[in-house]
């Protein structure tokens, strides 16, 4: 039996389990695993620069002098990653602004639900505009973390927006699973995914502390992403500041996909910006440094080094999903429900 015979059979016993049609089910294999099994389907080679930044943030959000200096912060990394020829740059999570909590406080002295008529939106809105301008100006695809305002007495999200190569507003992801104090005084939760494509290269978004919830990243990795953005403020400069990176190596690795991670400056001497590959490792990071930078790094699904992870680990865990052991399932043999012998 040739591999592409089995690959459709395959595909008819997934459309037959889930009801899809059989071009569904087709279109499922081809997302998931890039097309494996298929010659006649072979992927392109995927390959992109990107960059990963780490910013100084302000957390008072009536600074207005802070939020300019954190506006004209990012246009710089934009410019250091355009000319190093980054198609896409990643911020941290609150890289316009990261309100600290007791600041926005209504209750004085106390953690307690945000004022946030005490932000100055119409500041923000202007820096945002002027970053998606220099976007579409560079040709460089923006990924950077904001507050992003409901109305009124809604709370507001904290979200990702995703500006594009022609300075529009492609998408924005809210963080769905906020911490105790965010969901309780500060923010409304997200409620879905967002995937982009940039040349080829397939992008999916979390953001705060989302590293630690292993099912996420493996949603995208059904969604045939390549590379998982992560924005974070961190676990706070501390000891176990290295906690978060930690985590996203293992769910690089574990799921075969990169993972830009994009963290504060403030933490930069402990735990970097920078890149994972899909087998773990960092393929560029940032210095150990407190200060403001980018990391270049690339994604390509062509390199030796990471060939193993992307072309045969990936599919092989599809195919396990998909219901490849499924003939094999039942054993009849007593000794094989037998769980209280040798």
């Amino acid at each position: 039996m040739t591999a592409n015979k089995k690959f459709k059979q395959r595909v008819r016993a997934r459309a037959a389990r889930t009801g899809e049609s059989y071009t569904a089910a087709l279109r499922h294999f081809r997302t998931a695993s890039g097309g494996a099994g298929m010659s006649e389907h072979k992927p392109d080679h995927k390959r992109i620069r990107v960059a990963v930044a780490q910013t100084t943030l302000v957390d008072d959000p009536r600074d207005v002098a802070g939020l300019r200096g954190a506006g004209g912060q990012v246009r710089k990394l934009m410019r250091e990653a355009h000319g190093a020829g980054a198609r896409l740059v990643l911020f941290p999570e609150g890289a316009m602004c990261a309100p600290n909590k007791r600041v926005m406080s209504s209750v004085p002295d106390e953690v307690g639900p945000s004022d946030w008529s005490r932000f100055e939106w119409d500041v923000l809105r202007e820096e945002l505009g002027e970053i998606a301008a220099l976007a579409g100006e560079l040709r460089l695809w923006t990924v950077l973390g904001s507050v992003h305002r409901l109305t009124p007495p809604n709370r507001p999200h904290n979200s990702l927006y995703v500006i594009s190569d022609r300075g529009e507003v492609a998408g924005r992801y809210d963080e769905r699973l906020l911490s105790k104090t965010k969901v309780t005084y500060m923010y409304a939760p997200g409620a879905t995914t967002v995937t982009f494509d940039v040349d080829g290269v397939r992008f999916g978004c979390l953001l705060g502390m989302e590293v630690h919830y292993p099912e996420l990243f493996a949603a995208y990795e059904q969604q045939g992403v390549d590379c998982v953005l992560f924005a974070t403020t961190g676990p706070g400069p501390s000891e176990q500041s290295q906690s978060f990176a930690t985590e996203a190596q293992g769910l690089a690795a574990v799921n075969s996909m990169w993972v830009a991670f994009a963290a504060p400056a403030a933490l930069g001497a402990v735990t970097p910006s920078g890149l994972l590959g899909p087998d773990g490792t960092w393929s560029a990071r940032c210095e150990p440094s407190t200060a403001a930078a980018v990391a270049i790094g690339e994604i390509d699904d062509g390199a030796a080094e990471v060939e193993i992870a992307v072309r045969h680990a990936r599919p092989w865990r599809q195919e396990a999903r998909g219901g490849l052991y499924e003939e094999h399932r039942v054993v009849a043999d007593p000794r094989s429900e037998a769980r209280t012998a040798f």
